[in-house]
């Protein structure tokens, strides 16, 4: 039986992410592991990390819990290094998945030695930190490791466009793949319609009249809500029956809702952390949109595409591949609050490009969906095993 590491900095990685694949290469016959952070568990509370891995348990799948610091400066990251290259020695692994970036880099440094011994190096990049419009310093430190790690990996796989023209033109890896992200499981989600949206707000205690806009992300710098909340307390905004969700938890959270009281936005904007009813709140929303900074391929679109609801989204790798501006949404070049207000707005009073954009999304998304991701997966790992 061949043994499969799946390795992933938190464990929200694996729990939104890597169910699928681990059930792919139990298909495939392969005994599979899992080495992640089940303390720091990333965008999941620690209840669910703990729930993740009992279900890890009954699945039969081993798990390591390791101390991965996302920080690539965090001496924690020394220890972790250390135990990663111990459960690789001694569990001699047929084939290493990892993902996200520190993860991908102890993974593959630490694999080193297996790899002579015939072990396979898959690294998932979930949307590289050197990209269009980055920062210098992030081209000067997470480039020249992605490059020279390139010639350590058996097969990269990206996620976007961008990421997989960089790695064809100047990584030295034996495979480079790209894959329409971790897909969207289209069973889980339906196709909005008023008699269902109406109900729903009726159980969460929104009004039918409410124009409700969401945005599921982690609470960060990254994902740049900052602008959003701006956008809110124009005057164009203030006065209209319009409702910002922000879904999602981190750490800045707690800076962002004092900027919500201090500009008197509470009955505007609600800051409803992590939460496990997201389909439902997509339902009951007239919009989606994303103001982030960098994405690879963002799960929070595919799954508002699934449901069927316009899109406005920042001008950044991830978001350009899932949306062609006027068509299943508009894209907003110059990220500011104003921009945004006025798309916004021009969905607001014109109901027939939300229609036209619905359409759109609900057809496009199946290119996305999770059972396509799995055979492109199930081909990959095939050829790996």
């Amino acid at each position: 039986m061949k043994k499969v590491l799946i390795l992933a900095s938190v464990a929200s990685m694996i729990d939104q992410f890597n169910i699928p694949n681990i059930l792919l290469l139990q298909e495939l016959g392969a005994e599979v592991h899992v080495l992640t952070n089940f303390q720091n568990a990333g965008t999941i509370p620690k209840e669910k990390a703990a729930n993740l891995k009992k279900r890890l348990a009954e699945m039969k799948v081993q798990a390591f819990d390791v101390g991965i610091n996302r920080s690539p400066f965090n001496k924690m990251n020394i220890k972790a290094y250390k135990e990663i290259k111990k459960i690789l020695v001694t569990e001699q692994y047929d084939l290493v998945h990892c993902q996200s970036p520190i993860g991908g880099v102890l993974a593959r440094i630490a694999a080193r030695t297996s790899r002579k011994k015939g072990t396979k190096i898959v690294y998932t990049a979930h949307g590289f930190h050197f990209f269009k419009g980055a920062t210098i310093k992030n081209w000067l430190i997470y480039y020249p490791v992605e490059f020279i790690l390139a010639r350590y990996t058996d097969c990269l796989i990206t996620m976007n466009k961008e990421d997989y023209n960089i790695a064809q033109k100047k990584f030295k890896c034996r495979k480079i793949k790209l894959v329409n992200g971790v897909g969207v499981d289209l069973t889980k989600f339906e196709k909005q319609t008023d008699e269902k949206k109406n109900m729903l707000r009726k159980r969460y205690g929104f009004e039918p009249e409410d124009f409700v806009i969401i945005y599921t992300a982690e609470l960060s710098y990254r994902k740049n809500q900052d602008i959003l909340i701006d956008m809110m307390a124009m005057e164009n905004m203030k006065d209209k029956n319009i409702i910002l969700l922000l879904v999602g938890k981190g750490e800045e959270e707690n800076e962002y809702r004092n900027k919500i009281e201090k500009l008197g936005l509470q009955k505007k904007i609600r800051l409803l952390g992590y939460r496990e009813d997201v389909k439902n709140l997509i339902m009951i929303s007239d919009m989606a949109v994303s103001s982030s900074r960098q994405e690879g391929l963002p799960v929070n679109i595919m799954e508002d595409m699934a449901t069927g609801v316009p899109l406005i989204v920042s001008n950044c790798r991830g978001n350009i591949d899932l949306v062609e501006d006027g068509v299943n949404g508009f894209i907003i070049n110059d990220n500011k609050a104003e921009n945004y207000t006025n798309r916004i707005l021009q969905i607001y009073q014109n109901p027939q490009i939300k229609y036209k954009f619905s359409n759109e999304n609900i057809t496009k998304i199946q290119h996305y969906s999770l059972d396509e991701i799995n055979q492109e997966m199930k081909l990959i790992y095939s050829g790996l095993l």
